[in-house]
């Protein structure tokens, strides 16, 4: 192995892994070959803010004969985004010290540098969310309790063929109304607390609830209204009450980037009796929109005229969002228990700072996270690196880059990628972040999983094949097997696995509106379900999966390994994708520890079956 100068990993180069508090201190050390006759070292640190430093190293001491420790004790003093790299002088002039691959560094004229979280002593993220279980519902489709509505808008298919496909074709006039309901509600809900309690769940999330005109909710009609097919607001306060007395919790989802067009705020339909921004330039709505030209050319998301886009910076909007009368406020005194944000990296940080305060100010256990697809801790949006994992604005966000790890494993089995993404992540998010992270491996914007798994070009079929799809019993045993595989991981990683409903019960399905089927009431998948249960009970029954360190152990060979370090026990997670069983030998530290998937101790290895894991615990 050639030499290496700096690892960000290793405790020895930097005393703090991952990302870093402001105004805590923590110490740099560099590893330099007597051979290169060094005089001097130096830190070189950019902050996204344009705040430079280059900071001179202390020589430190020797490591045996041939190399040297150069230290520099470094006091980060505000929050923000960082990179770095090392700088030496030597006989030959100055060199540099660059990433080169998984925290290490090399010798390099030029290259990539380290990242560097810095972030707010004050963040922290909500005790209670910890070490759960989260439980993803599309209300629509999960279950009907058949009581009568009232004020349902005459324009809405009722379906009452539960199961049956949802309508994907476009209609005469060429467009894909999502008009079609099967009737879910919340007392639905409600009646199968005991079963989404009996997985080990702590939240429920549930997809767009308010009064909207499309089976998916995402284009609000009336934000301080339920939908009248799920119910009123007592059905919704009734839920909350119920499920908490189970330890559960609702989050909600909050589509603040636009509304529908279809709205008492836009009115395009002449549905209301209100005077909305299409309507007059005189409403009191129309300072929320942004008319090209009034009225027929107006922004909207993605170009889809039915969702105008709203100005969130808008004073007058933001209050009626973020107010002490508005609608985050009114729906946690309901009884919610937090919210997830709508394309998150589409709202404007000084709104997401009035969402924060708004929730935090009502009860700093309420959970804030927002929809991010990639690595939250860099990301780029509204012409700027965002903050959004800093303090002050969101908990966490949705952790797609953990879902495309696992996926990726899953389906390719190159255990050394799969960590190092895993560790990446790590590395870049302050711990309370990582730790309430929302660690999904489908939801409905993505394909089933156990489809996805089996198989990979379902995502980019034609919608003809895509309604037609359907796993045979060989692909679907291979399916469950692998769903297994995921499962198994994600819910020992860092952060909160969340499960969207019907993939414990075997749920098919390609992309939207293929996974947002209808519950399989009496005909789940029962060794799937039962296998959810037992990940949800080893959650329950052991902190270290709350917050504990994570810890790389091995990845070669299509196996992967890494342990949950806590302060009074540890887990191991072993993960083998061959298509054949192996033996594992096991650590000094592991020998005699006890298994959790089959109840049974071990002594100083273990078998690990085919595309299969063990969890062991030692305390």
């Amino acid at each position: 192995m050639s030499f290496i100068p700096y690892n960000s990993r290793d405790a020895r180069h930097k005393s703090k892994f991952g990302a870093v508090v402001a105004g805590k201190t923590f110490t740099l050390r560099v590893l330099m070959p007597r051979s290169l006759c060094c005089t001097g070292t130096l830190f070189v640190i950019h902050s996204t803010d344009g705040n430079d430093e280059c900071l001179p190293m202390n020589w430190e001491g020797m490591c045996g004969s041939d190399a040297e420790w150069w230290r520099l004790d470094y006091t980060p003093q505000q929050t923000g985004l960082n990179f770095y790299h090392f700088e030496y002088d030597a006989s030959y002039g100055r060199g540099k010290i660059f990433l080169e691959s998984s925290g290490m560094g090399a010798f390099l004229p030029v290259g990539d540098e380290w990242q560097l979280t810095v972030y707010s002593s004050q963040f922290k993220a909500p005790k209670s969310v910890k070490g759960g279980v989260i439980y993803q519902i599309f209300p629509d489709r999960f279950c009907n309790s058949g009581d009568i509505k009232h004020g349902v808008p005459a324009d809405r298919e009722l379906r009452s063929d539960w199961g049956g496909i949802p309508r994907w074709r476009p209609d005469e006039n060429g467009e894909i109304l999502n008009n079609d309901y099967f009737g879910g509600d919340l007392k639905g809900i409600e009646s199968k607390l005991d079963y989404i309690a009996s997985l080990g769940v702590t939240l429920i999330y549930l997809n767009p609830i308010f009064e909207a005109h499309s089976n998916h909710r995402y284009n609000t009609a009336d934000y301080m209204k339920i939908d009248p097919l799920l119910g009123t607001r007592e059905d919704f306060e009734h839920l909350c009450s119920e499920a908490s007395k189970r330890g559960i919790g609702i989050i909600l989802d909050g589509v603040f980037s636009h509304t529908g067009s279809d709205s008492i705020y836009f009115n395009k339909n002449g549905r209301y009796e209100t005077t909305g921004a299409y309507n007059s330039k005189n409403s009191r709505y129309y300072p929320w929109y942004n008319f090209r030209h009034w009225n027929d050319d107006y922004a909207c998301w993605w170009n889809i005229l039915t969702l105008p886009e709203v100005d969130e910076n808008n004073a007058s909007y933001t209050e009626f969002i973020t107010g002490e009368d508005g609608v985050i406020r009114t729906w946690l005194s309901a009884g919610a228990a937090g919210f997830r944000l709508d394309v998150a990296d589409e709202l404007p940080d000084d709104f997401l700072d009035e969402v924060y305060r708004s929730v935090k100010g009502f009860d700093s256990e309420k959970y804030l996270i927002g929809e991010v697809w990639e690595d939250a801790s860099n990301k780029i949006s509204h012409g700027g690196r965002r903050r959004y994992l800093l303090g002050g604005q969101l908990d966490s966000v949705m952790n797609y880059p953990f879902a495309s790890a696992i996926t990726d494993f899953v389906r390719d089995g190159l255990a050394e990628e799969f960590t190092e993404s895993i560790v990446s992540i790590a590395e870049n998010y302050p711990p309370e972040a990582l730790n309430t992270a929302m660690n999904h491996i489908g939801t409905h914007d993505t394909v089933r999983a156990i489809s996805g798994f089996v198989c990979e070009e379902l995502e980019n079929s034609s919608r003809e094949r895509q309604a037609e799809f359907k796993l045979d019993s060989e692909q679907y045993a291979r399916g469950r097997q692998l769903l297994k595989f995921a499962s198994a991981i994600q819910y020992t990683l860092p952060g909160i696995p969340s499960v969207y409903y019907g993939d414990e019960a075997g749920m098919q399905g390609g992309k939207d509106p293929f996974n947002r089927g209808c519950f399989p009431w009496g005909e789940e998948d029962t060794s799937l379900t039962d296998w959810y249960r037992l990940l949800g009970k080893i959650r329950k029954e052991h902190p270290c999966l709350a917050d504990g360190e994570l810890s790389p152990v091995s990845a070669m060979l299509g196996c992967v390994a890494y342990a949950r370090i806590g302060k009074t026990e540890k887990l191991l997670l072993i993960a083998n994708h061959n298509d054949h069983s192996i033996t594992y030998n096991l650590p000094p530290q592991w020998h005699n520890s006890a298994e959790l998937t089959r109840d049974e101790d071990v002594g100083m290895s273990v078998e690990v079956d085919a595309t299969g894991v063990v969890i062991l615990v030692k305390i």
